[in-house]
């Protein structure tokens, strides 16, 4: 926090920033500023804004930076801030937040200067569109953990979701979700489909686009990067030790 009270807080949007913590968190100090996560990273934005306001601080400048093509736009930013600055029950700083996202870890000089603030009429979090499980027959778990990340996770996503998109594929029929670490780190980037329960391992964007028309769409899961998957047996029930006479 600067002497004059205020702060400046570099925000990743999506996981694709979390795994590269520290980058961001070098840029960050280059600027004198802090950092947060929208998603899947700590300190969460909440959190860090809370520190912030436990700190002193008088004004706080969000500036969300987004490495990729994917996660979510800049109005989640907003909607997060003005939550926790309507939910904050202590002392809350003025809020603003860039009008656009830095696309990328160059970019934040740039969009840093034009802000808006936080009034508390922003939307919520909720939404009547959000109430129900979408009815999705796939879901496909991406792994975006540090190995998989590192080995082109990223590139690995945007060919599924533009795979899925060319197909006319959306969330009622496969739902995307990235996760951490899902263990098989010497077969990144590794994503599984559920409920088949299938593994792929080696997926570059080719193997992407290949498991959207074999396996998600016609049915055949592919076994070029099929990984094996040897599930523990089940865990036999307790002995019922209850007295009959009881």
């Amino acid at each position: 926090m600067n002497g004059d009270g205020s702060a400046l807080v570099l925000v990743g949007m999506s996981v694709l920033e979390a795994g590269r913590r520290a980058e961001l968190l070098d840029r960050a100090r280059r600027s004198g500023a802090t950092i947060a996560f929208l998603q899947q990273g700590e300190p969460s934005l909440s959190a860090e804004l809370a520190r912030l306001a436990d700190a002193g601080a008088e004004t706080v400048v969000l500036v969300g930076v987004r490495c990729g093509d994917t996660g979510p736009g800049p109005s989640w930013l907003r909607r997060v801030a003005a939550h926790w600055w309507r939910e904050h029950g202590g002392r809350r700083p003025d809020v603003l937040v860039a009008t656009r996202l830095a696309e990328g870890l160059d970019a934040v000089d740039a969009v840093a200067s034009s802000v808006r603030p936080i009034t508390g009429e922003e939307p919520g979090l909720t939404s009547t569109a959000w109430e129900e499980v979408t009815g999705h027959r796939h879901q496909v778990l991406v792994c975006r953990g540090p190995r998989c990340t590192a080995k082109g996770a990223d590139a690995t996503l945007r060919a599924l979701v533009g795979g899925l998109g060319e197909h006319g594929l959306g969330d009622d029929d496969v739902l995307v979700v990235q996760t951490g670490c899902q263990f098989p780190c010497n077969q990144a980037p590794v994503l599984s489909v559920q409920p088949d329960d299938v593994w792929y391992g080696h997926v570059d964007p080719a193997a992407a686009g290949t498991i959207v028309t074999e396996h998600l769409l016609a049915g055949r899961p592919v076994a070029a990067h099929r990984l094996p998957r040897r599930r523990a047996a089940a865990a036999e029930a307790p002995e019922d030790l209850t007295d009959p006479g009881d």
